[in-house]
Order: structure tokens, then C-alpha cells, then sequence
């Protein structure tokens, strides 16, 4: 019967052949058969399904909104960043003595600067496919050429890559950065760590000095890796400055920025706006209104949203205004010497034609209200009258010019002659010194030469006396034999 349903599947021969082998079996194994076969078939199945689960990563993908954020280590990196044009082996003597101090007060912490040959590559590696795969904005960096974008752009980038601690190529370490977390405070709780600049609200609605009334400072600060305000401040920037390009219809590279655009753009003060924003996101109270008020006059250093906010004595001692002391203050943690600050002569300030800048007030009340009359009173001249007090304004700063470069070309004759004599005192004491020194070799020598000469008579005195001691004894030994 079988091997007649077989016949149409296959050949004759076949079809007996499995009837044979099959008449040869047992019938209970034949009936039994498909058990055993399912039995050996779960077998396997369980072992695959073990080894599966042992030694693969299941196929599924979990949701994207299942994916947990960068968890924020607890405690800061041991790394201090900087940046600048060379790398330290070919820097010059004020930034080579500033760049130690961080390392004599931190022998602990990693070193590193960024330059101006190396900046892009590392770019490429933190945030390129095999990094955060943020391709946008390697290109954008690498199509942005105004330095001091470029400057601002990768301090954040090196702190969300990696954190650590940011400072300026022109700025010294006072103290050590075991000093820059109180201890009351557990640095598990804090995420940033930065410091007040500019505390100036009472000039907040100022047309020019509003915006830059109230800042944060950036030229130091502590960041743990991977916090989201760095890469919202990375991305505002890019947003902001795509804007302005389009705006001047030009490229990124071709963008013309002045001081303020600078500032409000990729500065203090965007610096600033996130973490306030950043703040206001994860305040623990709801009812908590994040804004300046909460750093005005600020004495003693608060964590506000995991970020620790430090007096201005901490980063901006010595700036002449917002209450900032100087640098001899205990709480004072850095000195910043700003002798690399000279961007702004790339990206001028607004300079009224008759008044100049009203920055150079440096926030003084009664300067900047002075500067504000003038200009006032000012707009409301006829051309002819603007024109007048514009050339007196200008006869009088060639006069002040001039002033003051005879001042420094007296300063410099007085230090000339200074130096002279100073020189001339060097090289006459130089020459008493060995005047004296000749002297008293040669009162040496003469010494010398009178303790020989009486060691020497006194050598031939005890010789002659040694001689005539012997010529008396064979004398009197002779006259006894006489």
C-alpha cells in the first residue's frame, strides 16, 4: 500500500526499497516513532533557545523612548583645558609662566591646550561618525573662521565631550581646584561650577550696556561631561549664526560680527541665557522664578539646579566694578590677566563719533550717566554743531595721544637712565668686588709668603743650633783625650 502511494513521488525501486526497510522494523517502534522524533526536536530547540539567550543581544531594538540620558558621573574629571594659537612648547614666557601655576597647584590633574593645528581634529573625533555622530556641527566648525568664535565654540565642545576644567590661555591659578567646591557642599550634587562676572543690573535697561549688565564668567569654569546645556548652547550658537549669515547673504565664513554680536551671540552672555534656562528646566521648585535677583549681590557661594555659583571674587577679582575686590581676598580663586584679550580690535565696540565708547567708563555711575547726557544732548545738535564738537573732540584726543606718548617716551628715557645707572652701579660694584678680592688674594699671598720666610728662619735657626749643639759636644769630647 505504501509503496503504491510512493510510486508517483519517485522510482519503483525506491518505493520498495522503503517498503522493505520499514517491513523490517518493529511495529511499536514504528508507531512510536513520531514521538521520539518530536521529543529530539524539542531537545534542540530548548538548547538553541539557551545558547540564544546566552550569547546574543536580542534582535529587537528598545524604543527611543526607552533609552535612558548620559548618566553624569559624581565627580568632576581631572583634566585642565586650555586653548591657544601654539602648542606650550612654543609659547612665550607670560604664557608658559601662567600655564604652570596650574600644574604646580594641581600635580595631580591631567594638562592639555588645543591649538590652532589640532582644534579641528579633535573636533572630528568627539563628535564625527565614531563619536556623538554629529557631522553638522564638525562642519560647521570647520567653516566658521572668526577666532573668537572658534575660541568660544570649543571650550563647550571640550566640556560636553569630556569635561574637566576650562580657563583661559591668560589666566593664572591662585589656588588649587581642591579650593573651588566648598566643602559643605557633596560634589556628587553638582554638575557646574561657575562664577559671577559682570554684576550690574542697575544698568539693565541701557541701550548698550543692558545686555552685558549681567553675566556668568567663561573664561574659567568646571563642567562634568555630557550635560545637555552644553549642547543647547553649541546648537544656539549654530542657529544664531546660520541667522546672521543669511541675513548678510554671505557664508559663514565671510559673517561680520562687532563686539556686542559677540558677546549676545557665542560669549558671556549666551553663556549665561542657557544656564539660566538650564536652571529654570530642572529647578526643584515650580514656584522658583530663576533670574539674576537670585545672584545680585551675591556674598556666599549657592547651588541653584546642580550648578554651583560663585562669588565674583572667585573667577573676576579686580575688575574695578560690580563689588569684585581684588585678588588678595580668600575667596579669590584665579587672576586674569587679559593680555590675551584683544579680540575686540577685530570686532569693535560702539564708538559714538564725539564720545567714544562708553565701556571705557567700566561701569563708573557718574561716567556712564556723563556719557549718556553728552550723547543725549549730542543728537539734538544741527549738523554744523555735531561736526564742531566732533573735530574739538578729535583735536582733543590727538592732543591726549600726544600726551601721552611723550609720557611714555619720558617713562622710557627715565627708565633708560634707570637701567643705565643702575648698570653702571652693577658693573662699578662688580669691579670693587674684584678690586677687593685681588686685595685680599694678594694680603693672602703676602701672609703666606712672611709665614713661610719665618718658617723658614726658623727652620735655619734650629739647624744652626742643631750644628753648634754638635760641634760643642766633639769639641768637649776631644779635650778629654788632650
Amino acid at each position: 500500500m505504501i509503496a503504491k502511494l510512493a510510486a508517483p513521488l519517485g522510482s519503483q525501486s525506491l518505493a520498495v526499497t522503503t517498503a522493505q526497510f520499514r517491513n523490517r522494523l518493529p511495529t511499536q517502534f514504528r508507531r512510536a516513532l513520531p514521538i521520539y522524533i518530536a521529543a529530539v526536536c524539542l531537545i534542540l530547540f530548548v538548547f538553541n533557545l539557551n545558547l540564544f539567550h546566552s550569547g546574543r543581544a536580542p534582535l529587537s531594538r528598545p524604543s527611543v523612548g526607552s533609552v535612558s540620558a548620559p548618566r553624569v558621573r559624581p565627580d568632576f574629571p581631572k583634566k585642565i583645558w586650555q586653548t591657544w594659537k601654539v602648542n606650550p612648547l612654543k609659547f612665550e614666557e607670560r604664557d608658559l609662566n601662567t600655564a604652570r601655576t596650574w600644574i604646580a597647584k594641581n600635580p595631580d590633574y591631567r594638562y592639555e591646550v588645543l591649538t590652532d593645528d589640532n582644534d579641528l581634529a579633535y573636533v572630528a573625533y568627539h563628535f564625527g561618525p565614531d563619536g556623538f555622530n554629529r557631522p553638522d556641527i564638525v562642519n560647521f566648525y570647520r567653516d566658521v573662521k572668526a577666532a573668537i568664535v572658534k575660541a568660544d565654540l570649543l571650550r563647550y565642545m571640550v566640556m560636553y565631550a569630556e569635561g574637566g576644567l576650562y580657563a583661559d590661555i591668560d589666566v593664572e591659578a591662585l589656588k588649587s581646584l581642591s579650593k573651588f567646591i566648598p566643602e559643605r557642599y557633596d560634589e556628587s550634587d553638582i554638575d557646574m561650577v561657575i562664577g559671577i562676572e559682570i554684576d550690574e543690573p542697575d544698568w539693565a535697561d541701557h541701550p548698550i550696556l543692558g545686555p552685558k549688565s549681567r553675566s556668568f564668567c567663561q573664561w574659567t569654569f568646571m563642567c562634568k561631561p555630557q550635560l545637555p546645556v552644553m549642547m543647547r548652547l553649541i546648537e544656539k550658537i549654530m542657529s544664531w549664526l546660520n541667522g546672521v549669515a543669511k541675513e548678510q547673504g554671505v557664508s559663514l565664513s565671510d559673517v561680520d560680527l562687532d563686539f556686542d554680536q559677540i558677546i549676545s551671540g557665542t560669549g558671556p552672555s549666551a553663556f549665561t541665557e542657557a544656564i539660566l534656562i538650564e536652571m529654570d528646566l530642572h529647578k526643584e521648585d515650580p514656584r522658583t522664578k530663576i533670574n539674576w535677583d537670585l545672584f545680585h549681590d551675591l556674598d556666599e557661594s549657592k547651588i541653584v539646579s546642580r550648578v554651583l555659583v560663585l562669588t565674583v571674587e572667585a573667577f573676576a577679582a579686580g575688575q574695578g566694578h560690580s563689588d569684585s575686590g581684588n585678588h588678595d581676598a580668600r575667596a579669590a580663586l584665579v587672576r586674569h590677566h587679559y593680555h590675551a584679550s584683544n579680540w575686540p580690535s577685530r570686532h569693535p565696540r560702539y564708538a559714538h563719533p564725539a564720545y567714544g565708547e562708553v565701556e571705557r567708563c567700566n561701569w563708573n555711575d557718574e561716567c556712564v550717566k556723563k556719557w549718556d547726557r553728552d550723547v543725549e544732548a549730542f543728537s539734538k545738535l544741527s549738523d554744523a554743531e555735531k561736526n564742531k564738537i566732533i573735530e574739538e573732540k578729535k583735536r582733543e584726543a590727538e592732543e591726549a595721544a600726544e600726551k601721552k606718548k611723550q609720557e611714555e617716551e619720558k617713562k622710557k628715557k627715565q627708565k633708560e637712565a634707570a637701567d643705565k645707572k643702575k648698570k653702571q652701579e652693577e658693573e662699578a660694584a662688580r669691579k670693587k668686588k674684584e678690586e677687593d678680592e685681588a686685595a685680599a688674594r694678594k694680603q693672602k699671598e703676602t701672609e703666606e709668603a712672611s709665614r713661610q720666610k719665618v718658617e723658614e728662619l726658623a727652620e735655619q735657626s734650629r739647624k744652626e743650633a742643631e750644628e753648634k749643639a754638635a760641634q760643642d759636644k766633639k769639641e768637649k769630647k776631644s779635650g778629654w783625650f788632650s
